[in-house]
């Protein structure tokens, strides 16, 4: 790797600086530096930058200080790297420029983030769209590439030749995180795209929750590096012990600081602990900030504030085999630098990076890149015509008054299990059913074989009338839609294809709320804070049909992901995620 998204350094003008033969850019003077790398703190400490680069680190920065120098004097404040969050999902909801608006002025410098939710919609071309939305922003954006794990057959896998020519780009550093169930029960498919990951000097990102010891063992041995997954300090335990890194979630998906932060009473070595988010949400973005949030949560869970800030940089960088360009504040690194209060307090004052100023007092100095995203990215939902009510009728498959049926069932807001039901026939047909909460469930493909869909019943989401449907179901090309009545799921489902994606609530025929996501199906291409406001809105007008889940969109498109248990449904029909295998709706 040629340095990070294709710089390289001069390094004979860094010499000269260091040595006083030049001057530098921009200087930090009388600050407190925090030495991830001894974990010490420093005191009246300078930093010289040229360009990009730092050039010095030390107590005598006169030689190479100019009259074109600007510096900033610390006047006693502490100096950190800048703040790296190495497991996220950019993908999601906002555009990139949105996201940036709320993580740079926070004091992140470097994101990782995936890459899987364009491509089952977009596939190579929508995935090269995104990553070109990412270049030239004025932090960092890596990608790890998508190893595409996915219950639909038709949107499973990428090609070896595809994920060659992802590989061979500079800002993708790893291979995206790889279900083990899958792996383990499909090695003939995955192996190979590990082994070229691997060979191609890149990283196996992990996701082994509910992993036992043996399976764990087997899941490691294929070269995994990391995993974001455990949710307590003995999940933790157990994955450190066999080498892996382990990213701590703090997002708005999990929040598993406060368990694991125990950890830290077990007498061991942190410096494989990750500080992450996996993901956060626009309200979140809004209210609580960004890896700043997480850094600080961290340090009032008890973790040292030391151990706190290396898991968000050093960590980090050490985990991507990157530390010679990010995570630390040496010569030769990156200047991408953060002033604070002191070393427990993660207050952004000032944040620099690359070089250069772009965040002081919480406020934005250089505006985010807008990015045009292609016809295609645009263009992404795919149905030969309008749905009718009668697609989602349920056709009994003989003529008993009574039939045994899987059901998805709602263990948890995320988790499901597989229940089998006997269900009357009315009418040659299934019905839903309000008193038992039990309603209909539909998987449609938007993009590998348009129009194809598959029919359930599921239990336990509390709805009483009208439907809601979305078209960024997880790791698929379909849209979800839920309903208690056909006509009403007929209709969020043309609404998505009207808007070409998005989040769709419908009772009685009419629009309750919306929120169009028309980049890929997936995002929104509105302001965050608007973004924020009409997921609110779609949250009280779902609890107004029944359902009480915290974040009722979350749970309706992680519904054909495949990676929580167990149930899941995509076009082809029920998948039980214990042993991969597509089942029908009526049990024979």
């Amino acid at each position: 790797m040629n340095g990070l998204l294709n710089d390289t350094r001069d390094s004979r003008t860094l010499i000269n600086v260091a040595l006083g033969k030049e001057k530098a850019d921009l200087a930090i003077v009388n600050a407190k530096l925090v030495n991830v790398y001894t974990g010490e703190i420093l005191d009246d400490h300078a930093i010289s930058i040229k360009g990009k680069w730092i050039a010095y680190v030390g107590n005598n920065p006169k030689v190479s200080l100019g009259p074109e120098t600007e510096i900033i004097d610390a006047k006693g404040k502490t100096v950190i790297p800048g703040l790296i969050d190495g497991h996220t999902h950019i993908a999601w909801m906002y555009t990139v420029n949105e996201f940036l608006k709320y993580v740079i002025p926070g004091g992140t410098t470097t994101v990782v983030t995936e890459t899987l939710e364009p491509f089952p919609v977009v596939g190579y071309a929508g995935v090269v769209d995104f990553l070109e939305s990412l270049k030239d922003q004025p932090i960092k954006i890596l990608a790890t590439a998508p190893v595409m794990i996915s219950i639909s057959h038709a949107a499973r896998g990428i090609s070896q030749d595809t994920l060659q020519k992802l590989l061979d780009r500079n800002e993708i550093i790893g291979l995206g995180e790889s279900y083990w169930q899958a792996v383990l029960q499909e090695p003939e498919l995955l192996l190979p795209l590990f082994d070229q990951a691997l060979h191609s000097g890149k990283t196996i990102e992990g996701h082994s929750a509910g992993a036992s010891e043996k399976k764990l063992a087997a899941y490691v041995a294929n070269g995994v590096s990391s995993c974001h997954e455990p949710i307590n300090a003995d999940q933790v335990l157990a994955r450190l012990r066999t080498g892996l890194h382990i990213m701590i979630r703090e997002g708005s998906i999990r929040r598993d600081l406060e368990d694991i932060a125990k950890i830290k009473e077990r007498g061991i070595d942190l410096r494989r602990l990750i500080l992450a988010t996996d993901g956060a949400s626009p309200s979140d973005l809004l209210e609580k900030g960004y890896m700043e949030y997480v850094v600080q949560k961290a340090i009032d869970c008890g973790f040292e504030p030391m151990a706190a800030i290396q898991m968000a940089t050093l960590n980090v960088a050490e985990h991507f085999k990157l530390d010679g360009w990010i995570g630390g504040i040496a010569p030769g690194r990156y200047a991408d630098l953060v002033i604070i209060p002191d070393i427990r307090t993660i207050n952004a004052k000032v944040v620099i990076s690359n070089g250069r100023v772009v965040a002081k007092d919480g406020k934005l100095w250089t505006a985010p890149r807008e990015h045009q995203f292609s016809k295609e990215s645009l263009n992404s939902v795919h149905l030969p015509g309008n749905l009718r009510p009668a697609d989602f009728v349920i056709k009994a498959p003989n003529r008993d008054a009574q039939v045994q049926v899987r059901v998805i069932e709602m263990v948890t807001d995320l988790v499901t299990a597989e229940t089998e039901m006997n269900r009357p026939v009315t009418d040659g047909e299934l019905k839903t059913d309000i008193q038992q909460d039990l309603v209909k469930i539909a998987a449609i493909d938007r993009t590998h074989n348009p129009g194809k869909m598959f029919v359930g019943l599921i239990k336990g989401m509390g709805l009483k009338s009208g439907a809601m449907a979305c078209s960024a179901a997880w790791d698929t090309s379909d849209i979800i839609v839920v309903g208690a009545d056909d006509a009403d799921m007929a209709a969020a489902v043309n609404r998505i294809h009207a808007l070409q994606g998005g989040s769709v609530v419908i009772e009685n025929g009419n629009i309750v709320s919306e929120l169009a996501l028309p980049i890929f199906g997936i995002v929104s291409d509105l302001p965050m804070e608007t973004v924020a406001q009409k997921t609110e809105e779609i949250k009280k007008a779902v609890a107004d049909l029944g359902v009480s889940f915290p974040d009722p969109f979350l749970t309706l498109i992680t519904l054909s992901g495949a990676a929580i248990p167990y149930l899941r449904i995509c076009e082809e029909g029920l998948v039980n995620l214990k042993d991969g295998k597509t089942l029908p709706l009526f049990v024979d």
